[in-house]
């Protein structure tokens, strides 16, 4: 039996720890009021006879008291309820040391392996992550009510990034680099003037990417769009140039292949800026910086060539890939890229097509970039085509003053997600009953996302100078607070939600891609968006629904509910829940009916939302890859490719990774074990995701695997 505590480390059953507990409590009241040594034995013994998978701390203390209350031991009970008392004041005097120990000494293996993106050994993310326990133990204790605190600990739900909720920062935004670039910005304390040429737009927008990343914990995006103009800029320099060089002594068409060629050394060296800077960069947190470029052709852009020049560098220059330590090209975590498929590029016979194949040649050979369908997208956002703010969680249409709508310079205040497996499981299959659970547990996110939206409230314009000062979101002056950037829809504030599919097969015994488990699975959809909807009308914050919200959250919230309900078919004995509203991967369904299935949730989800597609053996298919993503426009807003296949980065094997005799998997070529430098992909579901440990926490695999 498991012990969960109340920091959440989970740890043996030792009656001991009861015994001794209630011993003191004993020998603080006079003998009449006492209980021997053989009750105490018996109050453990029935506590252990329970043989739960999994007890919360406090739901022992509660069975202890409820059995001295049955003897009629109300004096040696109120005794015993002094000793927990008192022992929680000591739990509040300080209750990280350990955590924090462990991390210096590299064996807090929960946190050290919880972001595959930091390498917890360098001494610049162990300061993030001491800093991150020292938070989480804050907002476990104090900042929380405790009723929210609990629902996290059991799996209920998940609070979100606990790790900063102690700072007045918020979760992920799109920045407002248009302005920033064309009106100028100040970082630390310096002016940043617009820039007169592309490779300057390059760097300054590289600078304010870290300089956004080291005051927020969320991602970030940025829209390429806005460099057109300045490599259009440095087009019309060199043309200058050229004509106060050569004037009438070389040709017109001499004189336009020597200001191409200068354009194009100068596209591709802001381009190699963008990528290299991002990718050696460390932000405040630990890591590089956490951003996507948006990459969209608007046919009413005027600079739509130039960006059309900058969209098929980056893209070329991510197939191309970037150099490890040891020279090998290898796929860059960052920036993540999103490619807009529209009628100019949805491979119809578009004048921006041959991008497109290009996009999808460089998705078979390094996964991105991703897609999104500017027509469905228009179709759910009120005509609008914008960015996700980092990955994948998107804003409402809200409109200025002025009646323009605006989506640059808003921002994500926090998210909490829900277990929908456990609400089905409670319900013990009634129907009737999961929804009276449902109720409660929409009541408990309701009061844990107002406790986000509350920890902003006040908070000044100091606390991030380059966000609400100088333009990322806002121009405030100094002191200024953020409050009404909080209201009217503004930014968002998301219910993330887990397992439909889990909680269908639960509740009616069947998958929610069969036409009663669909039938359940959208009521359900519908009434997390309503309560959304209900709760953004009546507080009139901008509450969103968030679909895919993380996929370490598919692994803590299965492993909670096996260890306190056991192994459940198709429910707990995976090992995962399936996240959102996907399809679980064991189901014989391909990419075209997959993503015409999961389309009519991405619709209610509107918060953030996201599909994937196994498409085996990608780059000697890439016919049937570019037939997929036609399909994509016509059906369904946004999507990517996952892959079969292995890499090294160490020394650029390709073939399969195998497990050694150790349990470890291991490049059979040049036998690196780091994960780190490794890109697995388990052959059984082709998931390529962040790295997990398993429940075992013993001899780990490490890997970007689904099925452990």
């Amino acid at each position: 039996m498991k012990v969960i505590k109340r920091d959440g480390v989970t740890t043996d059953f030792d009656r001991s720890k009861i015994f001794n507990a209630i011993k003191k409590a004993n020998e603080a009241v006079e003998e009449d009021y006492q209980i021997t040594d053989a009750d105490i034995d018996a109050i453990c013994d029935s506590i252990a006879g329970l043989h739960r998978k999994r007890l919360l701390v406090e739901d022992i203390q509660d069975m202890v008291e409820e059995k001295l209350m049955q003897m009629q031991k109300f004096e040696l009970m109120k005794a015993y309820i002094i000793y927990r008392y008192e022992r929680a004041l000591v739990r509040k005097a300080n209750t990280t040391d350990e955590s924090i120990l462990a991390l210096i000494r590299n064996t807090n293996k929960d946190v050290m392996e919880e972001n595959s993106n930091k390498n917890a050994h360098t001494a610049a993310t162990q300061r993030d992550l001491i800093a991150g326990e020292v938070s989480k133990d804050l907002t476990n204790r104090i900042l929380l009510p405790e009723h929210i605190a609990k629902a996290h600990r059991e799996g209920a739900i998940h609070f979100h990034d606990a790790d900063y909720f102690v700072q007045p920062i918020f979760n992920c935004c799109l920045i407002n680099i248009k302005d920033m670039l064309e009106n100028g910005t100040v970082m630390n304390g310096k002016m940043i003037e617009s820039p007169k040429s592309f490779q300057v737009a390059c760097t300054v927008v590289t600078q304010i990417i870290a300089a956004v990343a080291s005051s927020q914990y969320g991602g970030q995006s940025v829209n390429v769009a806005h460099l057109g103009k300045y490599l259009r800029r440095t087009r019309e320099k060199y043309e200058r140039q050229c004509e106060e060089m050569f004037g009438d002594d070389v040709g017109e068409e001499q004189k336009r292949k020597f200001v191409d060629i200068r354009l194009r050394d100068e596209l591709r060296a802001g381009v190699q800026t963008i990528q290299y800077q991002i990718n050696t960069l460390m932000t405040t947190n630990g890591q590089s910086p956490f951003v996507t470029l948006f990459l969209y052709l608007d046919d009413n852009d005027p600079y739509i060539e130039e960006n059309a020049m900058i969209i098929e560098e980056i893209i070329r220059q991510r197939y191309e890939g970037i150099k490890n330590e040891v020279g090998v090209y290898v796929t860059p975590a960052f920036p993540k890229l999103i490619y807009v498929l529209d009628e100019n590029n949805c491979l119809k016979g578009g004048k921006y097509d041959y991008l497109t194949r290009l996009a999808v040649k460089c998705s078979a050979k390094r996964l991105y970039p991703d897609y999104i369908s500017a027509k469905k997208m228009r179709e759910n956002y009120e005509g609008n085509v914008f960015s996700p703010m980092g990955c994948r969680s998107f804003l409402a249409p809200w409109k200025d003053e002025d009646g323009n709508y605006k989506f640059e310079g808003r921002f994500n205040q926090g998210v909490v997600s829900v277990n929908l497996p456990q609400m089905g499981i409670l319900s013990g299959g009634d129907e009737d009953k999961f929804w009276e659970i449902f109720e409660d547990r929409m009541q408990i996110c309701y009061e844990a996302l107002m406790c986000r939206h509350n920890a902003l409230l006040g908070v000044t314009s100091d606390v991030s100078p380059i966000h609400w000062q100088y333009g990322a979101i806002a121009r405030l002056g100094k002191g200024e607070k953020i409050d009404k950037y909080l209201y009217g829809g503004y930014s968002s504030i998301s219910l993330g939600y887990i397992g439909l599919y889990e909680l269908t097969k639960l509740v009616k015994g069947v998958s929610h891609t069969t036409p009663e488990g669909q039938e359940f699975a959208i009521k359900v959809m519908k009434a997390l968006r309503d309560h959304c909807d209900k709760w953004k009308k009546e507080t009139n914050i901008g509450f969103a629904l968030y679909g895919t919200p993380a996929e370490s959250l598919c692994y803590r919230f299965a492993r909670i509910d096996k260890e306190r309900f056991g192994t459940i078919k198709d429910v707990t004995d995976k090992g995962y829940y399936t996240n959102s509203y996907h399809v679980d991967v064991r189901e014989k369904i391909d990419a075209f009916d997959k993503f015409r299935f999961e389309s009519q949730f991405q619709k209610i989800s509107s918060g953030g939302a996201i599909s994937y597609a196994e498409i085996p053996n990608m780059q000697k298919n890439l016919t049937a890859l570019e037939d997929v993503v036609h399909f994509i426009y016509d059906n369904i807003q946004y999507a990517e490719f996952n892959t079969k296949s292995d890499y090294c980065q160490v020394c650029g094997w390709d073939g399969e990774i195998v497990i050694n005799d150790d349990n470890e998997w291991e490049c059979p070529q040049c036998h690196n074990k780091d994960q780190r430098r490794m890109n697995v992909t388990r052959r059984t579901c082709g998931y390529l995701g962040e790295n997990f440990w398993n429940v075992g926490k013993t001899k780990e695999i490490k890997a970007r695997v689904l099925h452990l």
